[in-house]
């Protein structure tokens, strides 16, 4: 005997709100009129939810490889700074205890983890306040690289991380919508095919397969069952 599954996909879902109003307004079936209604209301909301998620999720992906490169130059720039500043201070051109200026540990000369965004952006602010109140202290600026030109790419990673955060969000929300109305939507479809089934279940199985898959109603059969042909 075969059973029936509820789509499991948007577009899924989509196909049959799609087919079930195209039968409803080809066929006059009183019993369905009513739900019928409801979806040919829910379904223009429903197609403009999962246009809007699949702007944002494009628009973010599109984004996506230009804000990668911007955290691989500032953490490259954030780096090479903070090497170039250990190695001053391993030839006693800057005194260690300037160290502390950075957040570095005064003892070790190990660049801090910079894998992540949230490190780089720590850390990166750190280092050029760091630079900058060594300086106002009376300190040589290092160059090679400047701190201003670390500045540079670390002010254009911040732009693009916080603007990455937005897609992000707007993405996530855009999710969320279509996860809260898919309820509506599994409502509808369980609802109609509920109705279309008991509307035809006197109808010998076969037949009523057929009428009933016409409707969108989507069948399985289980391993080793004969499929009719």
């Amino acid at each position: 005997m075969p059973y029936r599954r509820l789509p499991n996909t948007n577009q899924a879902r989509l196909r049959s709100l799609q087919k079930v109003i195209e039968m409803g307004e080809n066929l006059d079936l009183p019993f369905l009129f009513k739900v019928l209604e409801e979806a040919k209301n829910f379904l223009p909301r429903y197609q403009q939810a999962l246009y809007t998620y699949k702007l944002s999720a494009e628009k973010q992906a599109a984004t996506n490889k230009k804000y990668q490169n911007k955290i691989k130059i500032a953490r490259l720039y954030v780096s090479h700074f903070i090497q170039v500043f250990n190695m001053c201070v391993a030839r006693n051109e800057i005194k260690a205890e300037n160290k502390k200026l950075y957040g570095l540990d005064e003892n070790s000369s190990v660049v801090p983890d910079l894998s992540s965004e949230e490190n780089l952006l720590e850390w990166g602010r750190k280092t050029i306040e760091g630079e900058g109140q060594r300086i106002a202290k009376g300190g040589t600026p290092i160059y090679n690289p400047a701190v201003a030109k670390v500045k540079v790419y670390y002010d254009i990673f911040v732009e693009a991380y916080n603007e990455q955060k937005i897609l992000q969000t707007h993405t996530a929300r855009a999710l969320e919508n279509i996860t809260q109305i898919n309820t509506t939507a599994d409502n509808l479809v369980l609802e109609i095919w509920d109705l279309v089934e008991n509307h035809y279940s006197n109808l010998p199985q076969q037949k009523r397969l057929e009428i009933c898959q016409n409707f969108g109603i989507i069948y399985y059969y289980m391993r080793g069952e004969k499929v009719p042909a």
